[in-house]
């Protein structure tokens, strides 16, 4: 499709071109004007009388040959004056227009963007997709609770659909980190693709956004869902002070590096009860004013909050719970790996016969270690199968039952972890680590035990890395502003405003800010 050239310049610049055309045109009406204006001349003068012949009408004969080359010469030399001009400034027009920078001619295609914007483009859809994601899931826990699975389905249907575009969006990018593909235009749409798949994943929940709010009629009135989020509240305060007494005995059971994953949590968690009791009480009051549209949002600021102060006691008791296991499961674990360590010194039926001698040496070593750690004191269980599980699939000798089961106990408990970190804290993590997290949910899902806990552990890392740069909340503040800034930090708030902005909604990047707090009068 060919675009117009005078289509895409600015009005001055269409003023210009037509008024050059029309000095153009006039000035060869002008010069043909002087070329016609002799002959009609002498087509409309009135005879001339008669003279007498002699040497008087020789004299005239050369005089008015003279007058009509002269009539003639005048209207030649503007005509072509005209001509000249009318070229020149064509000439000017077109030399100008290849030169300029700024737009004439606009391309039907729009401008590559540079690979650095492309990959700060990637990197911004990702988290905002991921963002979306968790967001969504958060507050369909409560449309469930109240109406039941089968009211929630087609929400649970969009839910997973954007959880699928947004673990393949992830997928391709750690392939792009990596260095695949190697090609600049393979990059490029490597590049493209994630943006286009963290798209669809915000369009799949921004198309049932409107039909979730209508299933929850919250601008009917709050009552309903309002009950449920203080019946969870209610039940989440009870668990808090009980996560701390459990907090306070792995302190005393295990060495500090047990219960380090769920250090602050307990804190973190009230700080979040204590931001939902005000956004609940704010809620009722709005419903009682019959405020709907503050009531809402209100509402689903607290249920925001109440959501992750569930997500942090749930770490604290599944740490426990994980702790627990593991201490049972070392012992036999133990047992099962010397028995497989000996099989595979003496080269015996297994595919780790013929092992080199420093990997027999250094599992012998490992097995050492969390025999004499396990008998003489307080140690870390989850940490003791970690290194039994590794030390064996490193001599290549297979794993039991028993073996399996302890390296997805430590894999899931990883994975588990990491998750419950990025969710409380995704207003500060980066892709990086929201990246190696997706990593680690495939291989777990894929029974890649020893790999789900390598990636995981990195998500770790990298995501207290970015909340440590965004700076800690809790530091100095108390009450109500460090439960502000707390909501911010776990993405409960947007932070578009100096308020806080909206509470995050279900929804894409086009709807999960709707609930918008009204600006009082």
């Amino acid at each position: 499709m060919t675009t117009s050239p005078i289509r895409g310049r600015p009005r001055h610049a269409k003023a210009q071109i037509r008024m050059r055309l029309t000095h153009a045109v006039l000035g060869a009406a002008v010069g043909a004007g002087w070329l016609v204006l002799p002959v009609t001349t002498v087509a409309a003068q009135a005879p001339v009388p008669g003279s007498p012949a002699g040497p008087t009408a020789s004299a005239a004969a050369p005089q008015q040959d003279e007058t009509s080359a002269a009539d003639l010469v005048l209207p030649l030399a503007v005509g072509g004056a005209a001509v000249v001009l009318a070229g020149y400034g064509y000439l000017r027009r077109t030399r100008r227009a290849r030169s300029r920078t700024t737009p004439g001619i606009v391309s039907a295609a729009p401008p590559t963007p540079a690979p650095a914007e492309s990959e700060r483009q990637a990197r911004a859809a990702l988290v905002l997709a991921d963002d979306c994601v968790r967001t969504s899931r958060e507050e369909l826990g409560f449309v469930r609770e109240r109406f039941g699975e089968e009211e929630a389905e087609p929400f649970t249907h969009a839910l997973r659909a954007a959880e699928t575009e947004l673990s393949a969006a992830f997928a391709i990018w750690r392939r792009y980190e990596e260095g695949v593909p190697g090609e600049p235009d393979a990059r490029r749409q490597a590049l493209v693709g994630v943006i286009g798949r963290c798209a669809e994943a915000g369009r799949r929940l921004d198309a049932e956004a409107a039909a979730l709010d209508r299933s929850r009629g919250l601008e009917e009135g709050v009552g309903g869902a309002l009950e449920v989020a203080e019946g969870r509240f209610r039940e989440l305060t009870a668990r808090t002070a009980t996560a701390g007494n459990t907090l306070t005995t792995l302190r005393e059971r295990y060495p500090p590096t047990a219960a380090a994953p769920v250090i602050g949590y307990v804190e973190q968690a009230k700080d979040r009860l204590l931001f939902a009791t005000t956004h609940l009480n704010r809620s009722r009051q709005a419903d009682d004013r019959g405020d709907r549209e503050r009531a809402a949002a209100h509402l689903r600021a607290a249920e925001g909050a109440i959501a992750q102060s569930g997500i942090l006691v749930d770490a604290v008791e599944r740490l426990a719970s994980r702790l627990g296991g593991a201490a049972r499961l070392v012992p036999p674990a133990l047992t099962d790996a010397e028995a497989r360590l000996a099989l595979a010194r003496k080269g015996e039926g297994t595919p780790g016969a013929g092992a080199p001698e420093v990997r027999l040496a250094h599992a012998d070593a490992v097995l050492a270690g969390v025999r004499a750690e396990s008998t003489a004191g307080p140690y870390d269980p989850l940490d003791a199968l970690r290194r039994i599980t590794r030390a064996l699939a490193r001599l290549g000798a297979g794993r039991s039952g028993v073996l399996n089961t302890a390296a997805l106990l430590v894999a899931r408990g990883s994975v588990a972890g990491a998750q419950a970190y990025v969710t409380v804290h995704r207003g500060a993590v980066g892709p990086q680590a929201r990246a190696r997290l997706a990593q680690a949910v495939r291989s777990l899902a894929a029974q890649d035990a020893e790999e789900a806990d390598t990636q995981s552990g990195q998500a770790r890392e990298l995501a207290e890395r970015d909340v440590r740069g965004h700076g800690d909340p809790y530091a100095g503040g108390d009450g109500e502003a460090a439960g502000l800034v707390g909501a911010i930090l776990g993405g409960i708030l947007l932070a578009e405003d100096p308020d806080g902005g909206p509470p995050a909604s279900f929804g894409g990047p086009r709807t999960r800010g709707r609930r918008r707090f009204p600006r009082t009068a």
